[in-house]
């Protein structure tokens, strides 16, 4: 009988970024040595498919190696008594969008009504599903960050679009401030060890510089960008300087526990043409913000406690005439939260509690000082705490969750809660129901704010809110679609109302305001010529009237549809267009001008002004983008069509705007 001899089996016991480590390029058969066991170590701490948590806000990368294997992967924890997420930027999905800031990233979500008052994120509102700027808490890496003295500066933060790995619309969130939701931001590195330097210029005296790279050495990892960017502006005073600084660090101590520490320094000046009043075009602003924040997690067993203390400074001084200061504000906001999370056969039970003070020293808002403090004469502070309970409960193809929590405050307490329930009657598509009892506080602006245009109100009180919602989603083989929808029953909500008879803004309450909204958004991602295509459409509308003029609250966005494709050639080579169409609901004072371009007056010397409605408009962007080994050249064009367009009545945005830019990674 012939002795037949077996081929030997390779044996691989190492993995690393090697090219010999893709084994699905290799048509042969291995035996993967110890994976079997230590890849299941390595699995218990590291979480590998976004969706399995979507309300996931504390991310860091982490390069870890036992015996022989070594695995980079994303530790999570989720955002605290958050019902659901949805993801409105995703980096690796975005990466080659004509995209340069984070304003410019959330503009074309159907659930977000981006307000801008110029060019590159000089200073933009975020508004969220119908509601208004103040409406929206701000967080960071799960860190709520909101300034309580105006939603203009709330997301002033010192990160730049290739420190954010993602941005995630949050429902249901406990606690004071989420009236219309809360916006997490993500940031993490590209890699576990990197250098990255970009350099970008443009029209109209357009520079921008960034640095950020990585090191992470067992347990340990460090994080840091830092940029600079600028213009001459696009017309007269709307220049602007904007310097970012961002350090993040982990460390993952068996005994001690995970250790997640943020900190963060951003200066911005800004020439302000009509930014708070359209007929002064010589306004200025300069602004800076210091923040930082240390959380803890420890697990015992089916026990975890999770911890965090923060601290937010704002300075901001604001001239009605520039070179001549008007208003200084500073603004301090600390921050200290903890929770327990206890698994048992019933599901999850979490149990926890926040406490912020915020303070402000300020030239026009608060109450008067007996002593001035240096130039500042009046000064404001609270104090607002929140206790909640939180359970869930996940089956095969069923999940449920509730809380129930109470939040005290200057204006007394309140009661609040959510629920929430879903279904996944197939592996590919999911349904959700819920509903969620929010608020929010009148900001120190709301409360105190006078100026030659604006006249404040003390008597304003918290806005309540009781939102229901429905969501779908499907994905499948590269495809994937969405439906969401939500009804919002509002109860005293502010805003700014133009008062013709005062001729001024006037901080006021409506008693009503329900909102509706419809949400579609579809795609298909593959390899090849068309790599991925997007599509989005979103509606919303009110119960009010239009027949106040208001800045923001009743100005929203009716209708929102847009689209976006890219396409890969010449193996690295890309092209990516998005466009919109925007059409806004509402009206504005528009100041009639002479020939000579100067006001029109009456015989008393009162400017004319006429009512107008919002025109829709049209917007294209595009980069074509040429990536190797490591290197990136690319020229984005912004409005490509001219389109000349405002999001605030009468002020006029930049028409077509063009850049290019190279980028250089190392590691």
């Amino acid at each position: 009988m012939k002795k037949i001899q077996e081929k030997p089996i390779p044996c691989f016991k190492r993995w690393c970024r090697k090219s010999y480590a893709v084994f699905a390029s290799v048509r042969r058969q291995f035996n993967y040595g110890v994976l079997s066991v230590s890849m299941s170590i390595i699995l218990l701490s590291v979480t590998m498919s976004a969706q399995a948590q979507p309300a996931d806000s504390l991310e860091r990368c982490m390069e870890l190696q036992i015996e022989q294997i070594e695995v980079t992967g994303i530790k999570a924890t989720p955002t605290r008594s958050a019902m659901t997420s949805t993801s409105v930027f995703n980096r690796k999905a975005g990466a080659a969008a004509p995209v340069q800031t984070l304003e410019s990233a959330l503009r074309l979500s159907p659930a977000i009504d981006l307000r801008e008052r110029s060019g590159r994120g000089t200073q933009a509102d975020i508004m969220l599903r119908g509601g208004s700027f103040d409406q929206t808490m701000v967080m960071l890496n799960g860190i709520n960050f909101t300034d309580a003295r105006t939603g203009h500066q709330s997301h002033s933060l010192p990160v730049d679009l290739d420190c954010i790995a993602g941005i995630d619309l949050i429902d249901g969130v406990s606690g004071v401030g989420a009236y219309a939701g809360a916006l997490n931001i993500r940031t993490m590195p590209l890699k576990p060890r990197y250098l990255r330097i970009e350099a970008a210029g443009g029209g109209d005296g357009y520079a921008y510089g960034n640095l950020s790279g990585a090191v992470t050495k067992g347990r340990f990892s460090l994080f840091a960008a830092g940029s600079y960017r600028r213009s001459d502006g696009y017309v007269h005073n709307t220049d602007f300087e904007n310097y970012n600084a961002f350090v993040r660090m982990n460390y993952d101590g068996t005994k001690a526990g995970f250790f997640d520490f943020q900190a963060g320094y951003q200066n911005r000046a800004f020439g302000s043409n009509g930014f708070y009043a359209a007929y002064n075009p010589d306004q200025w602003e300069h602004t800076s913000t210091a923040l930082a924040s240390l959380r803890w997690l420890k697990s015992f067993g089916r026990f975890a406690l999770n911890s965090s203390v923060s601290y937010r400074k704002n300075f901001d001084r604001y001239d009605w005439t520039r070179g001549t200061a008007m208003n200084y504000h500073n603004t301090d906001h600390v921050g200290a939260e903890v929770w327990g999370d206890y698994e048992w056969k019933g599901g999850k039970t979490s149990l926890g509690g926040d406490y912020a003070y915020h303070h402000i020293f300020s030239t026009n808002l608060g109450e008067e000082l007996e002593t001035p403090h240096g130039k500042y004469t009046k000064a404001k502070e609270r104090h607002v705490g929140n206790l909640w309970l939180r359970h869930v409960k996940r089956w095969r193809s069923f999940d449920v969750s509730a809380s129930a929590g109470v939040s005290f405050t200057p204006y007394g307490t309140s009661g609040l809660w959510s629920v929430s329930g879903g279904y996944r009657p197939l592996p590919e598509l999911r349904l959700e129901i819920g509903a969620a009892q929010s608020m929010r506080l009148p900001t120190f602006t709301d409360l105190y704010y006078t100026s030659p245009a604006q006249v404040n109100n003390l008597d304003l009180k918290p806005e309540h809110a009781v939102t229901y919602r429905f969501r779908t989603d499907y994905a499948r083989n590269g495809w994937n679609a969405s439906l969401f929808t939500y009804y919002r029953q509002g109860r005293d909500i502010i805003d700014w109302v133009w008062r013709q008879d005062m001729g001024k803004w006037h901080s006021e309450q409506e008693s009503k305001l329900d909102t509706y909204g419809l949400e579609l958004s579809g795609g298909y991602a593959t390899e090849g010529f068309l790599r991925r295509v997007s599509v989005a459409y979103g509606y919303v509308t009110t119960s009010k009237l239009g027949h106040v003029v208001t800045s923001s609250v009743l100005d929203y966005m009716k209708h929102k549809a847009s689209a976006s494709v890219e396409f890969r050639f010449l193996r690295n080579c890309s092209l990516t267009l998005t466009g919109a169409v925007y059409d806004r609901f509402g009206n504005y004072t528009h100041y009639l001008r002479n020939a000579d371009g100067s006001f029109a007056v009456d015989e008393q010397g009162n400017k004319l002004t006429e009512l107008r409605r919002f025109k829709p408009y049209f917007l294209l962007d595009g980069r074509v983008a040429w990536e190797r080994k490591g290197w990136k050249v690319y020229v984005d064009a912004m409005n490509m069509t001219d389109t000349r367009y405002f999001d605030f009545g009468g002020l006029a945005m930049p028409g077509a705007w063009f850049s290019a830019g190279v980028v250089l990674t190392i590691g």
